[in-house]
């Protein structure tokens, strides 16, 4: 497998205002285009968590869009981790 191919699990930490704008059924329509599996879930400190699945190529897309500008709301930052994907989605959700 080449380094794109590769499975993974994002996680993001998303600040800024992004909740009651519209920002998670934003991100899961752009999940779901780049084919990922995942989650994105309102925190009680006003921060977005992104859980995506799938290809790196894939979840390196869905990072730049989060990072990118044309969010609903406004980003102010974005702090991520990379890890082995768990396999524990089906479909993505807005929590």
């Amino acid at each position: 497998m080449s380094g794109g191919d590769e499975v993974v699990r994002l996680t993001a930490w998303v600040r800024g205002h992004v909740q009651g704008v519209g920002f998670r059924w934003w991100t899961r329509s752009r999940a779901l285009e780049l084919g990922l599996v995942g989650a994105a879930t309102n925190l009680a400190d006003g921060r977005v968590e992104v859980v995506a699945e799938g290809s790196r190529k894939a979840c390196e897309g869905l990072l730049e869009r989060l990072k990118g500008g044309g969010t609903p709301g406004r980003v102010d930052s974005v702090v991520e981790r990379w890890g082995p994907s768990r396999g524990t989605f089906t479909g993505f959700v807005e929590r």
